[in-house]
Protein backbone atom coordinates (compact mmCIF):
# COMPACT_ATOMS: atom_id res chain seq x y z
CA UNK A 1 0.00 0.00 0.00
CA UNK A 2 2.54 2.25 0.67
CA UNK A 3 3.82 1.95 -2.64
CA UNK A 4 0.89 3.62 -4.19
CA UNK A 5 2.00 6.88 -2.74
CA UNK A 6 3.83 8.94 -5.08
CA UNK A 7 7.38 10.18 -3.55
CA UNK A 8 6.87 13.66 -6.42
CA UNK A 9 3.47 14.29 -4.19
CA UNK A 10 5.78 16.16 -1.41
CA UNK A 11 7.82 18.33 -3.93
CA UNK A 12 4.42 18.92 -5.71
CA UNK A 13 2.70 20.23 -2.81
CA UNK A 14 5.22 22.68 -1.65
CA UNK A 15 5.27 23.92 -5.40
CA UNK A 16 1.71 25.13 -5.02
CA UNK A 17 1.64 26.14 -1.63
CA UNK A 18 4.67 28.30 -2.52
CA UNK A 19 2.72 29.41 -5.42
CA UNK A 20 -0.59 30.11 -3.50
CA UNK A 21 1.69 31.75 -0.91
CA UNK A 22 3.55 34.20 -3.50
CA UNK A 23 0.16 34.86 -5.72
CA UNK A 24 -1.32 36.17 -1.88
CA UNK A 25 1.65 37.69 -0.92
CA UNK A 26 1.93 39.36 -4.47
CA UNK A 27 -1.91 40.76 -4.28
CA UNK A 28 -0.98 41.92 -0.93
CA UNK A 29 1.81 44.28 -1.97
CA UNK A 30 0.01 45.72 -5.08
CA UNK A 31 -2.22 46.58 -2.63
CA UNK A 32 0.09 47.82 0.20
CA UNK A 33 1.91 49.93 -3.53
CA UNK A 34 -1.30 51.30 -4.29
CA UNK A 35 -3.05 52.74 -1.05
CA UNK A 36 0.67 53.88 0.41
CA UNK A 37 0.84 55.53 -2.98
CA UNK A 38 -1.74 57.82 -2.23
CA UNK A 39 -1.89 58.02 1.54
CA UNK A 40 1.55 59.37 0.66
CA UNK A 41 0.59 61.94 -2.32
CA UNK A 42 -2.72 62.98 -0.20
CA UNK A 43 -1.67 63.29 3.39
CA UNK A 44 -0.46 66.65 3.16
CA UNK A 45 -3.44 68.34 1.80
CA UNK A 46 -5.88 66.37 4.55
CA UNK A 47 -6.92 68.73 7.33
CA UNK A 48 -10.23 69.36 9.34
CA UNK A 49 -11.33 72.13 6.73
CA UNK A 50 -10.53 70.50 4.00
CA UNK A 51 -13.55 67.97 4.97
CA UNK A 52 -15.46 71.10 6.13
CA UNK A 53 -15.31 73.64 3.17
CA UNK A 54 -16.58 74.60 -0.36
CA UNK A 55 -14.92 74.14 -3.38
CA UNK A 56 -12.77 76.74 -4.64
CA UNK A 57 -11.39 77.62 -8.27
CA UNK A 58 -12.92 74.44 -9.87
CA UNK A 59 -11.81 72.33 -6.73
CA UNK A 60 -7.71 73.76 -6.96
CA UNK A 61 -8.14 75.53 -3.89
CA UNK A 62 -11.12 74.21 -2.11
CA UNK A 63 -12.14 71.76 -0.05
CA UNK A 64 -15.01 68.76 -0.42
CA UNK A 65 -18.10 69.22 2.39
CA UNK A 66 -20.84 69.53 -0.90
CA UNK A 67 -18.77 66.48 -2.64
CA UNK A 68 -19.32 64.41 0.89
CA UNK A 69 -22.62 65.11 1.80
CA UNK A 70 -23.60 64.55 -2.15
CA UNK A 71 -21.65 61.13 -1.85
CA UNK A 72 -23.56 60.14 0.83
CA UNK A 73 -26.93 61.21 -0.25
CA UNK A 74 -26.18 59.10 -3.13
CA UNK A 75 -25.51 56.36 -1.26
CA UNK A 76 -28.29 56.31 1.07
CA UNK A 77 -30.72 56.12 -1.90
CA UNK A 78 -28.69 53.29 -3.58
CA UNK A 79 -28.54 51.02 -0.59
CA UNK A 80 -32.11 52.03 0.31
CA UNK A 81 -33.39 50.74 -2.42
CA UNK A 82 -30.95 48.04 -3.38
CA UNK A 83 -30.91 46.07 0.08
CA UNK A 84 -34.59 45.26 0.47
CA UNK A 85 -35.18 44.68 -2.90
CA UNK A 86 -31.74 42.32 -2.91
CA UNK A 87 -32.85 40.12 -0.36
CA UNK A 88 -36.29 39.93 -0.97
CA UNK A 89 -35.12 38.58 -4.59
CA UNK A 90 -32.51 36.29 -3.14
CA UNK A 91 -35.27 34.58 -0.93
CA UNK A 92 -37.25 33.89 -3.81
CA UNK A 93 -34.74 32.68 -5.88
CA UNK A 94 -33.46 30.46 -2.95
CA UNK A 95 -36.79 29.47 -0.95
CA UNK A 96 -39.63 30.13 -2.60
CA UNK A 97 -38.63 28.86 -6.18
CA UNK A 98 -37.95 25.71 -7.74
CA UNK A 99 -34.32 25.80 -9.24
CA UNK A 100 -35.31 24.12 -11.94
CA UNK A 101 -37.62 27.00 -12.65
CA UNK A 102 -37.99 28.09 -16.32
CA UNK A 103 -38.40 31.86 -13.88
CA UNK A 104 -36.36 31.03 -11.47
CA UNK A 105 -33.55 30.36 -14.49
CA UNK A 106 -34.16 33.33 -16.40
CA UNK A 107 -33.83 35.60 -13.74
CA UNK A 108 -30.58 34.34 -12.66
CA UNK A 109 -29.21 34.48 -16.01
CA UNK A 110 -30.71 38.01 -16.20
CA UNK A 111 -28.88 38.75 -12.64
CA UNK A 112 -25.50 37.15 -14.00
CA UNK A 113 -25.70 39.40 -17.24
CA UNK A 114 -25.89 41.95 -15.27
CA UNK A 115 -23.35 42.06 -13.15
CA UNK A 116 -21.01 42.29 -16.25
CA UNK A 117 -22.65 45.27 -17.43
CA UNK A 118 -20.17 47.77 -18.11
CA UNK A 119 -21.32 50.86 -15.99
CA UNK A 120 -21.52 53.66 -18.41
CA UNK A 121 -24.20 51.44 -19.78
CA UNK A 122 -26.03 51.65 -16.62
CA UNK A 123 -25.60 55.32 -16.69
CA UNK A 124 -26.52 55.91 -20.45
CA UNK A 125 -30.34 53.78 -19.06
CA UNK A 126 -30.52 55.79 -15.86
CA UNK A 127 -29.75 59.27 -18.08
CA UNK A 128 -32.38 57.87 -20.57
CA UNK A 129 -34.98 56.41 -17.98
CA UNK A 130 -35.02 58.28 -14.22
CA UNK A 131 -33.39 61.27 -15.76
CA UNK A 132 -35.86 61.91 -19.16
CA UNK A 133 -38.65 59.49 -18.93
CA UNK A 134 -39.62 60.01 -15.11
CA UNK A 135 -38.31 63.19 -15.51
CA UNK A 136 -35.48 63.02 -12.83
CA UNK A 137 -33.31 64.76 -14.22
CA UNK A 138 -29.86 65.24 -13.29
CA UNK A 139 -30.29 64.58 -9.57
CA UNK A 140 -28.77 62.76 -6.70
CA UNK A 141 -31.87 60.59 -7.25
CA UNK A 142 -31.49 59.59 -10.33
CA UNK A 143 -27.61 58.98 -9.59
CA UNK A 144 -29.07 56.75 -6.34
CA UNK A 145 -31.60 55.06 -8.27
CA UNK A 146 -29.12 53.81 -11.29
CA UNK A 147 -26.22 53.03 -8.79
CA UNK A 148 -29.09 50.44 -7.43
CA UNK A 149 -29.86 48.64 -10.89
CA UNK A 150 -25.60 48.33 -10.61
CA UNK A 151 -25.54 46.81 -7.13
CA UNK A 152 -28.50 44.42 -7.36
CA UNK A 153 -26.89 42.00 -8.80
CA UNK A 154 -23.91 41.31 -6.85
CA UNK A 155 -26.67 41.68 -3.28
CA UNK A 156 -29.04 39.04 -4.54
CA UNK A 157 -26.22 36.83 -6.17
CA UNK A 158 -24.12 37.16 -3.05
CA UNK A 159 -27.15 36.65 -0.47
CA UNK A 160 -28.76 33.84 -2.59
CA UNK A 161 -25.53 31.55 -2.44
CA UNK A 162 -25.13 32.05 1.23
CA UNK A 163 -28.93 31.33 1.66
CA UNK A 164 -28.29 28.31 -0.28
CA UNK A 165 -25.52 27.26 1.84
CA UNK A 166 -27.62 27.00 4.66
CA UNK A 167 -28.15 23.08 5.39
CA UNK A 168 -31.45 21.48 4.62
CA UNK A 169 -31.78 19.95 7.74
CA UNK A 170 -32.29 23.89 9.53
CA UNK A 171 -35.23 24.12 7.34
CA UNK A 172 -36.49 20.34 8.31
CA UNK A 173 -36.38 21.24 12.14
CA UNK A 174 -38.04 24.18 12.15
CA UNK A 175 -40.82 23.29 10.32
CA UNK A 176 -40.70 19.87 12.74
CA UNK A 177 -41.23 22.66 15.69
CA UNK A 178 -43.69 24.42 13.95
CA UNK A 179 -42.07 27.70 12.99
CA UNK A 180 -43.86 29.58 10.01
CA UNK A 181 -41.95 30.32 7.05
CA UNK A 182 -41.76 33.86 7.68
CA UNK A 183 -39.93 33.18 10.93
CA UNK A 184 -38.03 30.57 9.27
CA UNK A 185 -36.43 33.26 6.51
CA UNK A 186 -35.79 36.02 9.31
CA UNK A 187 -35.15 33.76 12.53
CA UNK A 188 -33.03 30.90 10.85
CA UNK A 189 -31.85 31.50 7.69
CA UNK A 190 -31.06 34.98 7.47
CA UNK A 191 -28.70 35.56 10.40
CA UNK A 192 -27.10 32.24 9.58
CA UNK A 193 -26.26 33.41 5.79
CA UNK A 194 -25.33 37.06 7.34
CA UNK A 195 -21.43 36.47 6.61
CA UNK A 196 -22.58 36.26 2.54
CA UNK A 197 -25.12 38.87 3.23
CA UNK A 198 -22.28 41.27 4.40
CA UNK A 199 -20.07 40.18 1.91
CA UNK A 200 -22.56 41.26 -0.82
CA UNK A 201 -23.06 44.54 0.84
CA UNK A 202 -19.71 45.50 0.84
CA UNK A 203 -18.83 44.62 -2.49
CA UNK A 204 -21.62 46.61 -3.77
CA UNK A 205 -21.37 49.78 -1.91
CA UNK A 206 -17.52 49.40 -2.86
CA UNK A 207 -18.71 49.20 -6.28
CA UNK A 208 -21.18 52.16 -5.61
CA UNK A 209 -18.99 54.73 -4.09
CA UNK A 210 -16.20 54.30 -6.52
CA UNK A 211 -18.58 54.56 -9.31
CA UNK A 212 -18.12 57.63 -12.03
CA UNK A 213 -19.24 56.45 -15.46
CA UNK A 214 -22.85 56.46 -14.71
CA UNK A 215 -22.94 58.93 -12.24
CA UNK A 216 -21.61 61.86 -14.68
CA UNK A 217 -24.92 60.72 -17.19
CA UNK A 218 -27.66 60.65 -13.69
CA UNK A 219 -26.16 62.68 -11.23
CA UNK A 220 -24.08 65.64 -12.81
CA UNK A 221 -21.01 67.74 -12.35
CA UNK A 222 -22.75 70.40 -10.09
CA UNK A 223 -19.85 70.91 -6.63
CA UNK A 224 -22.88 73.18 -4.82
CA UNK A 225 -24.77 71.61 -1.59
CA UNK A 226 -27.40 69.65 -2.48
CA UNK A 227 -31.01 71.22 -1.11
CA UNK A 228 -32.24 68.34 -1.77
CA UNK A 229 -32.41 64.74 -3.75
CA UNK A 230 -33.69 66.01 -6.77
CA UNK A 231 -30.67 68.70 -6.78
CA UNK A 232 -27.60 67.57 -8.81
CA UNK A 233 -24.70 66.45 -6.70
CA UNK A 234 -21.18 65.59 -7.71
CA UNK A 235 -19.97 62.46 -6.35
CA UNK A 236 -16.40 61.98 -4.56
CA UNK A 237 -15.45 59.68 -7.39
CA UNK A 238 -17.04 62.20 -10.18
CA UNK A 239 -14.79 65.36 -8.46
CA UNK A 240 -11.46 62.74 -8.24
CA UNK A 241 -12.21 62.16 -12.00
CA UNK A 242 -12.62 65.93 -12.40
CA UNK A 243 -9.24 67.08 -10.67
CA UNK A 244 -7.46 64.61 -11.93
CA UNK A 245 -8.71 65.14 -16.11
CA UNK A 246 -10.13 68.28 -16.63
CA UNK A 247 -8.43 70.47 -13.77
CA UNK A 248 -4.83 72.20 -14.57
CA UNK A 249 -3.31 71.91 -11.25
CA UNK A 250 -5.83 69.74 -9.16
CA UNK A 251 -3.61 66.52 -8.96
CA UNK A 252 -2.67 67.47 -4.92
CA UNK A 253 -6.56 67.86 -4.28
CA UNK A 254 -7.36 64.77 -6.19
CA UNK A 255 -4.82 62.58 -4.44
CA UNK A 256 -6.51 63.63 -1.03
CA UNK A 257 -9.60 63.09 -2.52
CA UNK A 258 -9.09 59.59 -2.97
CA UNK A 259 -7.23 59.23 0.91
CA UNK A 260 -11.06 60.40 1.86
CA UNK A 261 -12.50 57.58 -0.43
CA UNK A 262 -10.22 55.02 0.68
CA UNK A 263 -11.13 56.00 4.50
CA UNK A 264 -14.59 55.97 3.83
CA UNK A 265 -15.10 52.72 2.55
CA UNK A 266 -12.75 51.57 5.31
CA UNK A 267 -15.47 53.21 7.84
CA UNK A 268 -18.77 51.55 6.37
CA UNK A 269 -17.00 47.98 5.61
CA UNK A 270 -16.56 48.27 9.44
CA UNK A 271 -19.11 49.63 10.62
CA UNK A 272 -21.28 47.24 8.29
CA UNK A 273 -19.12 44.37 10.41
CA UNK A 274 -20.20 46.17 13.71
CA UNK A 275 -23.81 46.01 13.25
CA UNK A 276 -23.72 42.61 11.72
CA UNK A 277 -22.12 41.20 15.11
CA UNK A 278 -24.41 43.30 17.09
CA UNK A 279 -27.40 41.83 15.12
CA UNK A 280 -25.90 37.60 15.72
CA UNK A 281 -25.83 38.59 19.17
CA UNK A 282 -28.78 39.75 19.32
CA UNK A 283 -30.42 36.64 17.82
CA UNK A 284 -28.18 34.30 20.11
Amino acid sequence: MNNLSSPRSPSLETIVTILVWAIAIGVSLIFAWIVGDIAWRGIGELSWQFLINYPENAGREGRIAPILVSTALILAVCMVVAFPLGIGTALWLSELTASASKLGRLVGRSLDILAGVPSIVFGLFGNAFFAKTLGLGFSILSGGLTLACMVLPILIRSTEAGLRSVPLDYRLAAAALGYSRTTTLFQLLLPSSAPSLLAGFALGLGRAIGETAALIFTSGYVDRMPRSLFDSGRSLSVHIYDLATNVAGGDAKAYTSALVLLMLVVFLDLGAILILRKWLQGET
